[in-house]
């Protein structure tokens, strides 16, 4: 599938692959996809697979897909923020946050295991 959606008046491209798809259309609630964007001693790129998070902060792409963009910061900067889960993240008040919304989502489903990359730089085929 490939669609977009808009976020913060953004165009997003939003792409999966079958496997993904098919993974999707099995779910008894929707799939809730974060791409989350690290602001601390290095800039973290990372999607996150969030069963537990509420629903009415993601858009819709399709009834069984929502998506959200989210910028965080660490509170102090550590060598250890580079590793994943290491720190507690809070929501990073950016001042213009569309400026950061990633252009492009791609999402996979691998031997039982949801994988994810966004870019912020639209493809050349755009």
């Amino acid at each position: 599938m490939i669609t977009n959606v808009e976020i913060l008046g953004k165009k997003v491209r939003v792409e999966s692959s079958p496997a993904a798809d098919n993974a999707m259309s099995r779910l008894e609630k929707p799939l809730l996809v974060e791409m989350e964007l690290l602001f601390s001693c290095l800039i973290r790129k990372a999607v996150r697979f969030r069963p537990d998070a509420d629903p009415a902060n993601f858009v819709s792409v399709t009834p069984q897909l929502k998506i959200r963009f989210r910028p965080v910061t660490t509170k102090v900067c550590l060598v250890s923020d580079v590793a994943d889960g290491a720190v507690p993240l809070q929501d990073f008040p950016l001042k213009k946050p569309a400026a950061f919304v990633p252009k492009q989502l791609f999402i996979d489903y691998k031997r039982g295991i949801w994988r994810g990359e966004f870019q912020i730089a639209a493809a050349d085929d755009d």
